[in-house]
């Protein structure tokens, strides 16, 4: 029988190769690829400025300007609006059939209309303990209300309502009530509504009734940007 030698440098390489630690390849971590960000809106049926500028946290004022759009802010379905707040000016219109009116008579503005009914006093939308407050680091910007089911949810200053629907995904049936160029308050997950969008309230005036499981949201904005609903109320 023959015996074969393996030549010295092979059982050396072979020897060396069995007595490695396995490794694996270095993998690269690649970072997450952005998420694309809405640069256009198409108006849907029952939407208004002031709902579009809440759903995407924008200032209803900046996104009119870049629209080219002024008070009252009339819109048309399917009229696309850019969301790109550093987009320069566009020309201003008015898609608002022409009325010819007198001068001496101007049609007020929806904001001149809130600002002579706003005299900023607040009060509670609802009755009912703070089931959770304003956390905006958790994404809450407003109060969540617990207590019973059809409750009255009154405005909880006076204003002008500029939205009344169901067209915000996450709020359910809303209102939103402009007080001033400033301030705007909203009302969410509502059973049934009792305003519609152009009617004038009181801080007491009644908006809805809570939904059957008696929570209510209650959210302010200032210059388009949540803040804490308690600055406003009164202690109770």
């Amino acid at each position: 029988m023959r015996c074969f030698a393996l030549p010295l440098w092979l059982a050396a390489f072979w020897l060396v190769g069995c007595a490695a630690p396995h490794t694996a390849a270095p993998i690269k971590t690649l970072p997450q690829p952005p998420t694309q960000r809405l640069l256009h809106h198409w108006v849907d049926a029952g939407e208004t400025l002031y709902s579009i500028a809440w759903r995407y946290d924008l200032d209803y004022r900046d996104l009119a300007r870049v629209n080219g759009l002024r008070e009252p802010y009339r819109l048309q379905r399917n009229q696309r609006l850019t969301l790109d707040m550093s987009s320069p000016p566009a020309t201003r219109s008015d898609t608002s059939p022409s009325v010819v009116r007198r001068a001496n008579k101007p049609a007020r503005t929806p904001t001149a209309v809130a600002s002579e009914l706003f005299d900023n006093r607040w009060q509670w939308p609802a009755s009912g303990s703070v089931e959770r407050g304003f956390a905006p680091a958790a994404h809450h910007h407003g109060l969540s209300l617990a207590g019973s089911g059809g409750r009255p949810v009154k405005s909880a200053a006076a204003g002008l309502v500029v939205y009344a629907g169901e067209g915000l995904r996450g709020f359910g049936k809303l209102v939103i009530v402009k007080h001033s160029d400033l301030l705007l308050s909203a009302y969410g997950h509502n059973s049934v509504l009792k305003v519609k969008e152009g009617d004038a309230v009181k801080v007491d005036t009644e908006l809805a009734n809570a939904a059957e499981n008696g929570r209510v949201y209650f959210e302010i904005r200032r210059d388009g940007k949540p803040v804490n609903p308690i600055d406003f109320l009164p202690v109770r």
